[in-house]
């Protein structure tokens, strides 16, 4: 197996326009579920995998996500400034992809939670990690009993945990969590604009070295309002466990 990364980049730069009206005063990541910040839910479970940096990104309200971090140390905390652009994931990723000497890195949204499993979930993620085989690892969830999914799925799975997109009609069984491993090596001739991150996991695919592993827990896709308050019932169940 390969080295486990040792750097993340969270993604807390977005508009959260569909947490509206929440998020015209307060950033998304933010938003409290649970006892805690969705960004800081993200930072724990970063840190409980032995991560050692993160880069947080910053475009909307900004500021408050600067202070809220200031005192945080575990893992150590980066800001990566997109107040004058907002680059979307992959430009994201771009603007500091020197941070990451060339080696790979998990990738990190801040509105994925879960609750039940019975280990750390993202330790589990970078044991699985091989370089050899993948250029993306990602976790994913099962479309059937995960909160907030409104859609068909995003991937299929082989035995040896490649992944495919569904063809036209067919219900994935799975959801990308939001949380991945990603080689540096496949950003290294882009430029420094906006561009979405999807199509990099479907090329992945294509090359047969996009991987997935299966979350041990349910996820919670914590995208709108409305779900926040489901959210808060699913942890105080958890926590009477």
């Amino acid at each position: 197996m390969s080295a486990r990364p040792q750097k993340a980049l969270v993604f807390a730069a977005g508009l959260g326009t569909r947490m509206r009206p929440i998020t015209l005063t307060v950033p998304k990541p933010l938003v409290r579920v649970g006892g805690r910040t969705m960004l800081d839910h993200m930072l724990d479970r970063l840190d409980e995998a032995g991560v050692e940096e993160a880069i947080v990104n910053v475009h909307w309200l900004a500021d408050q996500i600067e202070d809220h971090l200031r005192d945080r140390t575990a893992p150590r905390i980066k800001i990566s400034d997109e107040r004058d652009e907002l680059l979307d994931q992959g430009g994201g990723i771009v603007k500091v992809l020197d941070e990451f000497h060339g080696k790979p890195f998990f990738i990190c949204n801040t509105d994925a939670l879960w609750v039940g499993e019975s280990e750390p979930q993202v330790a589990r993620l970078a044991r699985a990690w091989d370089g050899a085989r993948m250029d993306v690892l990602l976790l994913l969830a099962e479309t059937r009993t995960s909160i907030g999914v409104d859609w068909r799925g995003d991937f299929c799975r082989d035995a040896q945990g490649r992944l495919r997109r569904p063809g036209p009609g067919e219900t994935a069984p799975f959801v990308y969590s939001g949380v991945g491993i990603i080689k540096s090596s496949l950003f290294a001739d882009r430029p420094l604009e906006p561009f979405r991150l999807a199509p990099f996991f479907f090329a992945a695919a294509e090359r047969g070295r996009l991987f997935g592993l299966t979350l041990e827990g349910r996820w919670l896709h914590v995208g709108e309002p409305e779900m926040i308050e489901q959210a808060e019932k699913i942890y105080a169940s958890a926590a009477t466990v």
